[in-house]
């Protein structure tokens, strides 16, 4: 099976980065406070449809005794949580609303809340991408959902929070699923890398960390991918990483950065050819620009980042330099350059040539004045140097 599956969390305690929602679960299981139905809401690959599987377990469990009530801590051995970890719970119904989002859909639902159910404690419907049902599918489930039968519970996972309409969201409690810490991501992917047997550079495991943008299952996957790249040498390496992501090298990133806005065209345009050469694409090297310049402008606003354990040793030591060399008008003006060039890109015929462009652009502009400079040397310069006054005419006054 690939990592994402093989390492789903099973209970509430393996869920990582969602500490409030796992308190408030816990917490509302030991006081008996169950509502009638959860919204999960957050990023793809963060956990909603992994919790909402685990709060189904916690409502059906019956314990090894087969005596046992709704617990947050649901014992995986009962019949009840082997059928829901086999997915084969008559009970417990996973629905795709994308794919069933007509209002028919939800008249089944309605008559079949009307029955109690067949093995489990609770009826339990989950609904992913539930913003998906239509505005007459969202309607007809108002009144069921507001009051449905004590035995029918409702779990829905969204993405897309906004699109649900508030009759629905007053009617559910609603948890949001936070984007996952890096520091947590490089952590669990080590600790996943060192269970499958292999061994992992800490920079390799930081760039997927970073390209998995707080999804856990984005992540997983890639580091399945590098599992595979690796091969029989069984380590995972930064530099078949950045292939296999496409990623162009941090130091030739900083080094081409540092030469653009420097005004060394040819050692800006050589940096580039290098990159390309290696593979890196040329939309992905004005992003990788782009990250390195919000990067530099946060350690120029809060010099205290500069020992965030969570940066690495280059971006730690050559950022902060560069940090301190640059102001934050050259660096808000790159960034909107860069901003601007990451777009020209994607819709030019060769990549690469206008990747140049933007770059050539860029260096240019690196030695002029900002406005604030401009306006600042226009007025001390006119309160230094006042204009001439005009000299008489020649030939004495006037009438």
């Amino acid at each position: 099976r690939v990592l994402a599956r093989k390492y789903r969390p099973a209970h509430f305690g393996d869920l990582i980065g969602q500490d409030a929602m796992v308190r408030t679960l816990t917490n509302a299981f030991a006081s008996g406070r169950i509502p009638q139905a959860w919204m999960l809401t957050g990023v793809r690959g963060v956990g909603k449809t992994t919790t909402a599987r685990i709060i189904a377990r916690a409502l059906n469990c019956v314990g090894p005794t087969g005596a046992g009530g709704p617990t947050a801590e649901p014992c995986g051995v009962c019949p009840e949580c082997r059928a829901i970890l086999a997915d084969r719970h008559p009970d417990v119904l996973e629905l795709d609303a994308a794919s069933n989002n007509g209002v028919d859909a939800i008249r089944e639902i309605r008559e079949a809340v009307r029955f109690r159910p067949a093995q489990g404690r609770f009826k339990i419907y989950i609904l992913d991408e539930v913003h998906m049902l239509s505005t007459a599918a969202f309607n007809a489930l108002l009144k069921t959902l507001e009051e449905p039968p004590p035995a029918v519970k409702f779990l829905f996972a969204t993405t897309e929070l906004r699109k649900v309409p508030a009759t629905i969201l007053s009617r559910c409690q609603t948890f949001h699923l936070r984007r996952v810490p890096q520091d947590l991501l490089r952590g669990h992917f080590a600790a996943i890398a060192e269970r499958e047997g292999m061994s992992a550079e800490p920079e390799a495991i930081a760039m997927i960390a970073r390209a998995a943008d707080g999804s856990v299952r984005d992540g997983l996957s890639l580091l399945d991918q590098a599992i595979a790249l690796a091969g029989a040498d069984r380590v995972i390496r930064a530099e078949q990483v950045a292939d296999m992501l496409g990623l162009a090298d941090r130091s030739l990133v900083f080094d081409l950065l540092e030469k653009t806005l420097a005004g060394d065209l040819a050692g800006a345009l050589s940096a580039m050819d290098t990159l390309h050469e290696r593979g890196a694409d040329p939309g992905v090297v004005l992003s990788d620009l782009l990250e390195l310049t919000h990067l530099l402008t946060r350690l120029h606003a809060v010099p205290a980042l500069r020992q965030d354990a969570s940066l690495s040793e280059i971006e730690r030591e050559r950022g902060g330099a560069m940090a301190s060399r640059l102001s934050v008008p050259a660096l808000g003006r790159a960034w909107q350059m860069l901003l601007k060039g990451v777009t020209e890109v994607a819709e030019a015929p060769d990549r690469k040539a206008a990747a140049e462009m933007v770059l050539i652009r860029l260096a240019h502009l690196a030695d002029l004045p900002t406005p604030g400079d401009l306006v600042r040397r226009l007025s001390e310069g006119g309160a230094a140097a006042p204009a001439p006054r005009a000299a008489p005419p020649a030939g004495g006054g006037g009438a």
